[in-house]
């Protein structure tokens, strides 16, 4: 047996799964018998609710199923059924076993804090966006009969938060700071929303702030620059592929446009052909190209992103016209191409190139002695005066006679001479070097040689000093035999030189030098 009507009191914030009540039903029977079931009859409000059987007292508990809302509705009412959970066959005719009974719920209206919009609010904002600009704003509103207002603040955790303000009235948020994507590409933080008439009754929202990349570089052509074109390439050939490069991190769906620039747009020698796929293609517009007349070809490429700010740069390509089979097979693009008219192959420039550096280098080198001999000479002459009176007065037996006179014994009387045999005439007796007297340490430079000359003079088989006795020398099997003075008696006065003037008008003048002392007249030689 069941009341009649149950009444029960249940506070709006009640949490859902939470126990709002309980309802009895009496069964006089015991044991086994006396197990009731509850169940809410479908009708008026029962989605709401509930209802279970404690074992033990065999109470029906109401359970809160869905939040309630006293804004929304105030009262609730429906009916439970109570039954045994076991029957008896045998008192079926009896029946029914049940009974139901009506429950009044009323909502009581409690003070429940502002309620955000959103469970999680998303921003974006650009970097080095001014400092101050608005970005985006949260709402929060209270619920309850009174409609209190609303405060915002943000829930200080760490200076990362320092980068945002929001206005605590209108809940606007704006940037406090310059925002860098490179550094810190997401920021992450929470807004507070309390009552004004209960600041203790507050609620939390998390909201998200993306830093979007500034476009603050233009695309550029990525590598290669340089492409080429065959001589016998046909109008409407795609010559190269280019895509498109950006330093800036391009976001997804990124799109970049190619295009001639306007000065190259009427020249008919390539065009650009936009693939609209974030590539292009460079196609010829010519029946042929002559590297004779043009080698190299400039094209001007436009590209343009479509990111904010829009940026766009231009990039030149080199096209090099190469000579090419028929297959299109490149078969040179060297600049020797260049020099083909005028008949010059690239080992004929090399030639001449390595030419004029052997020339440069015998100049350098010629410079270089001709100044080192003149120093030489330069400090010679400043170093021993009696050399250069040695080096002038010289008159021995040729240039090439270097053992006619030791210039030793000048520079230093002390040094006994050894003797040694002329190689420029043959003598025809070998001598044995003479014991001369000593010199003394004082002795002039002038009777040392004076006295060596007296000694030689008197020696037929010295070997004279004079340049004519050196290249004189007639050798054996002469006719005239020999002119040098090696076996010559001690004075002039003894010798005949009558025979020379049998040998002819040639031989006249020497006849008259030699001849009688008398009949030589110096003034009447021509």
């Amino acid at each position: 047996f069941l009341a009649g009507i149950f009444h029960l009191k249940v506070p709006e914030s009640s949490h859902v799964g939470s126990a709002i009540g309980r309802i009895r039903a009496v069964d006089p029977d015991f044991g086994k018998n006396a197990e009731i079931e509850y169940n809410i009859v479908p009708g008026d409000g029962g989605n709401l609710f509930d209802i279970t059987t404690d074992e033990i007292t065999q109470e029906g508990v109401i359970k809160l199923k869905k939040p309630l809302d006293f804004e929304t509705k105030k009262a609730y009412t429906f009916k439970v059924e109570a039954s045994n959970l076991h029957l008896d066959h045998r008192f079926h005719s009896v029946g029914p076993f049940k009974d139901t009974a009506t429950v009044k719920i009323n909502v009581l209206d409690m003070d429940e804090p502002p309620v955000f919009s959103k469970p999680l609010y998303t921003m974006e904002v650009y970097e080095d966006t001014p400092v101050g600009t608005i970005i985006g704003a949260v709402t929060a509103q209270d619920l309850d009969a009174g409609s209190s207002s609303v405060r915002y603040f943000i829930d200080w955790k760490n200076d990362m938060d320092s980068y945002f303000t929001i206005d605590a009235n209108e809940g606007t948020i704006a940037t406090n700071e310059l925002l860098d994507r490179e550094s810190t590409a997401q920021y992450n933080f929470s807004i507070i929303a309390s009552k004004v008439s209960n600041p203790l009754l507050t609620s939390k929202v998390n909201v998200i702030i993306n830093v979007l990349d500034v476009n603050e570089f233009p695309p550029e052509i990525s590598v290669p620059y340089e492409t080429s074109v065959c001589e016998n390439a046909k109008p409407g050939q795609v010559i190269q592929t280019v895509t498109a490069a950006d330093k800036d991190l391009s976001p997804a769906g990124q799109r970049f446009s190619f295009r001639l620039s306007p000065e190259a747009s009427n020249k008919p020698n390539f065009t650009v052909h936009d693939y609209r796929n974030n590539t292009a293609g460079i196609e010829t517009r010519r029946n042929g190209y002559s590297r004779r007349q043009q080698e190299l070809y400039f094209l001007p490429v436009v590209i343009e992103d479509s990111s904010y700010p829009v940026q766009s740069s231009t990039n030149t390509m080199t096209i090099r016209v190469c000579r090419c089979d028929s297959d299109g097979t490149i078969l040179s693009c060297n600049v020797e191409a260049i020099f083909l008219p005028v008949g010059l192959s690239t080992g004929a420039l090399i030639a001449i190139l390595l030419c004029i550096v052997i020339l440069l280098v015998i100049v350098v080198l010629y410079v270089a002695l001709r100044r080192q001999k003149k120093k030489d000479t330069l400090m010679t002459s400043k170093e021993d005066i009696r050399d250069n009176v040695i080096h002038y007065d010289d008159e021995g037996g040729g240039e090439e006679d270097t053992q006619a006179f030791d210039i030793g014994a000048l520079r230093n009387p002390k040094v006994i001479e050894d003797n040694k045999m002329r190689r420029d005439i043959k003598p025809d007796t070998l001598r044995f070097p003479r014991q001369r007297p000593p010199v003394e340490d004082n002795t002039d430079i002038r009777d040392f040689i004076n006295q060596r000359l007296q000694e030689n003079d008197v020696d037929p088989t010295a070997p004279p000093y004079d340049s004519l006795a050196t290249y004189a020398y007639e050798g054996n099997g002469s006719v005239a035999e020999s002119l040098s003075s090696i076996e010559s008696l001690t004075t002039e006065a003894d010798q005949d030189y009558d025979y020379l003037s049998d040998w002819g008008p040639r031989f006249k003048i020497l006849a008259d030098m030699f001849g009688e002392e008398e009949s030589y007249n110096p003034d009447k030689v021509t």
